[in-house]
């Protein structure tokens, strides 16, 4: 009988989903040191200021920042080193394609176990201005009071 893969959240870039509109998803393994995967059990990555980038039909994602393990000694890699994603080749080749185009960029929206294996959300996004981020800070608010209103209505 085949068993249900288990997902466990380990990082989640919320600064991405207030700066960007995120037009599709897609899920890309990552290729790390032992040490680096002990160390995101523990919990210890920074998904905030990360982006990817296509460099020879490679896809990497840079400015990550996972701490060192503390038992790791000198098996320790850099923390902020460029990590290269897993995708098939005529993924990379057509999200390269559309970071090519002006205000899209490529940027890590989450970084979870899927079973035993390191999996990594990567959100292909267009940058939000400023009247955006005021327009979703007021929806959120609106649902807010609706929500507390409904809530004082059924008590």
């Amino acid at each position: 009988m085949a068993e249900k893969e288990t997902t466990k959240q380990i990082a989640l870039n919320r600064k991405a989903r207030h700066d960007y509109f995120v037009e599709e998803t897609y899920e890309c393994g990552i290729s790390l040191a032992g040490t680096e995967v002990k160390s995101l059990r523990a919990g210890n990555v920074n998904l905030k200021d990360s982006y990817c980038s296509v460099k020879d039909g490679e896809i990497f994602v840079v400015g990550m920042h996972i701490s060192p393990y503390e038992q790791g000694n000198i098996f320790n890699r850099d923390p902020m080193r460029q990590r290269k994603l897993l995708m098939h080749k005529r993924e990379i080749l057509k999200l390269f394609g559309l970071v090519k185009r002006d205000g899209y960029s490529l940027i890590p929206l989450s970084l979870y176990f899927k079973g035993s294996r390191v999996k990594l959300e990567l959100g292909l996004c267009k940058g939000k201005k400023l009247h955006d981020k005021r327009d979703d800070m007021a929806r959120r608010d609106a649902h807010r009071e609706m929500d507390r209103a409904m809530k004082e209505r059924n008590r």
